[in-house]
């Protein structure tokens, strides 16, 4: 792995953590009525789906170990350019389930 990539790598580690501490004893309820929070965790997706972009165009072999990187990346555009379409419901969702798992998964590439 390029060290260039493990920098993106760690951007993501560092998102991902930031936004378990952003919803840590939250709501969707919660979530769904903060304008503030709802906006500081879409820019932390969005430094993940960037920074795995710049990762994978580095080692396109990287994409074989995150699940769904395609997926992440193409989120990071929505929520850039087709922000109205955003559902805080998906976004929730996730939160719960899918930002734990890459944070795994990218802890074990830094290691």
């Amino acid at each position: 792995m390029r060290p260039e990539s493990r920098k993106y790598l760690y951007d993501i580690l560092q998102a991902c953590e930031t936004l378990s501490q952003f919803v840590e004893g939250k709501r969707f309820a919660d979530y769904d009525s903060d304008l503030l929070l709802r906006s500081a965790v879409e820019r932390q997706l969005m430094i993940v789906g960037e920074a795995l972009s710049q990762a994978t165009r580095m080692d396109e072999e990287l994409a074989d170990h995150i699940e769904n990187a395609r997926d992440i990346i193409n989120l990071r555009n929505v929520i850039v350019h087709g922000y109205t379409v955003v559902e805080n419901e998906t976004i929730w969702g996730i939160l719960q389930a899918d930002v734990p798992k890459l944070r795994n998964q990218v802890a074990r590439l830094l290691r």
